[in-house]
Parts: structure tokens; sequence; C-alpha cells
């Protein structure tokens, strides 16, 4: 298979899942949605709690002193919260949802709150993650898209499940996660093998606890800007090069 052949095949599950589940969706009775929703959430955070426990790897604890796992962690997202924040990053998705949603709703008026939640949450669940992150960029390395493969399969019953609880705005995160791993596939290209593991244990561990807020917010317990908090995916790997030279 070509390298991106992985993201291809993820966009296209979403986007029939997401229709499948529009199709349900519309059978549904509210309580029912709500319900779907709740149990998202909750998977979820499962989700997030396996890769977060990426920060105990034998690779990132042996190559990083006592105790810095944990702070490289959490310095990503303090550090990636701030820049987030004064970029505006969830506002300016949310304002991309809004205009995809008036591209998409043909002037109808659509219901302009519940497509920018659909597409906000969708996306960062389908683009946060370990899969999104190490799939992207193991096929960029060459090492084939059997990760994106297994993340295609489990997105498309997700977008069905997002779509008849969400709406539209789910089927319009396809356009997320082709930019994102799109683009993370492009970084493999380019890193080759310069990425030590380590380094993809800590970011893998911080998007996990990004997970942690996108789960929060579907079990509606906290509304955490969580995409100010993407900054961070970045920060990881750079903090984990400091601690190395440190050890």
């Amino acid at each position: 298979m070509f390298v991106g052949s992985g993201t291809l095949t993820n966009v296209a599950t979403v986007l029939v899942g997401s229709g499948l589940g529009l199709l349900v969706g519309q059978r549904l009775p509210e309580r029912v949605r709500t319900t779907v929703t709740s149990a998202l959430g909750l998977v979820t955070l499962l989700i997030a709690a396996d890769a977060a426990l990426a920060v105990r790897s034998d690779a990132l604890v042996d190559a990083t002193p006592r105790g810095a796992p944990t702070l490289i962690v959490l310095g990503s997202l303090l550090v990636g919260g701030v820049v987030g924040s004064l970029l505006r990053l969830e506002d300016r998705l949310e304002s991309f949802g809004g205009v995809l949603q008036r591209a998409l709703s043909r002037g109808d008026g659509g219901d302009r709150d519940r497509f920018v939640q659909g597409f906000v949450v969708a996306s960062l669940v389908f683009c946060v993650g370990p899969l999104t992150i190490l799939g992207s960029i193991n096929e960029g390395l060459g090492r084939g898209a059997e990760q994106l493969l297994l993340k295609s399969a489990l997105d498309g019953f997700a977008s069905l499940a997002f779509a008849a609880a969400l709406g539209v705005g789910v089927m319009a995160s396809a356009v997320a996660v082709l930019v994102v791993q799109g683009s993370l596939t492009l970084v493999g290209l380019a890193l080759g093998e310069a990425l030590p593991a380590a380094h993809l244990d800590a970011l893998g561990a911080t998007g996990g606890l990004v997970l942690v807020g996108v789960a929060l917010r579907l079990l509606d317990l906290k509304a955490l800007p969580v995409a100010d908090l993407l900054p961070a995916l970045l920060v990881a790997p750079l903090l984990t090069q400091l601690a190395v030279s440190l050890a």
C-alpha cells in the first residue's frame, strides 16, 4: 500500500460511519442519543487512561532522570495550555466548525451549536491519541499502515455513534482527520528514524491526558477547552529531549 493509504481509509470510514449514524440518529429518541454519548465518554476515558500509562514505559523511564516522565507530561500540558490559550485554538476550531456548518447547511439555518459540538468533539477524539500519532508517523516512516487501519475500524463505529448523537458535524470531522493525520505522516517522512521511543511515549502519554478532557466533555462533567491543550503534543518531545540531556 502507498504512503497515506491509512489516512485515506480512515477518512472514508468516518464518512461512511457518520452517514449511517445520521440515518439511524433520526429514528432515535433524545434519551437514547444522550445515553450513547455518555457511553462513548466512558470508552474514551478508558482509551485515555491506557494511553496515559505510556508515562511508565521502560523507554521513557530509562532515558530520563527519576521522576522526570511525570514532570515532562505536566510541563507539556502547562506550556502547551498557555500557548494554546494565547492562540485561542479552541475558539478558532469552533469558528472553523461554524464555517463548515454554514457551508453544509445550505442556508437552512441548521443547529449551529450542535454542529460545532459534533465537529469539535469528533475531531478531538479522532485526532488525539496514540493510534493517531504513532500510526501516522509510523506510516510516514515506512513501517506500514496497520495501526491506522485498526484506528479506521474503530473510528468507523465511533463515528456512527457520534453522528447518531451529535449530528452532521461529525461527518465534517473527516476534514480534520485528513489534515492532522496527513500532516503527521509527512512529519514521519521527514523524521526518518530520528525520533526515539522515549519521545514518542512522552507524546502518547500527554495525548492520553488530553483525551481525558474530551471524555469529561462527553460525560457533561466539565467543558474543558481541550483544543487549547493540543500544543502540548509538540512540547512533550522537546521536554523529553531536555530531560534526556540532563540524565
